[in-house]
């Protein structure tokens, strides 16, 4: 088994994509129309991606997702170079937090666009 993507509503999925793009190395795999005419953008690499989902009406924010049943509380991407991914990370602007060193590897979090909590693992 293995994780093919994970859709998400974000305001605006263009800008959310090439951010994260910059961040991991990522691509865009597709862009186009969707669900109640809204748009979408899948980014990722050739096994796995997140499908960026703007619908075409108001958005409201969710506040706290670890409180909420379904919250989506962070996405996990593993890297090589912890440490390279975890300058571009401050380059952009966000905050890395929550540093671990434990079996089975090195991990950070952060804050990314649309107040996605990310986790970035290293296995190196």
């Amino acid at each position: 088994m293995k994780l093919e993507h994970v859709n998400i509503t974000v305001p605006d999925p263009k800008a959310s994509a090439a951010i994260l793009c910059d961040l991991f190395g990522w691509h865009v795999r597709w862009e186009g129309e969707a669900k109640d005419n809204g748009f979408t953008v899948h980014v990722g690499d050739e096994d796995s991606y997140l499908a960026l989902y703007a619908p075409n009406l108001a958005l409201v924010p969710t506040g706290n997702t670890y409180s909420r049943i379904a919250g989506l509380n962070h996405v996990g991407v593993v890297v090589e170079d912890i440490e390279a991914v975890e300058e571009k990370v401050k380059q952009a602007g966000y905050t890395p937090h929550s540093h671990g060193d434990y079996e089975p590897g090195l991990r950070f979090y952060f804050d990314g666009p649309d107040g996605i909590e990310f986790e970035v693992v290293s296995y190196a």
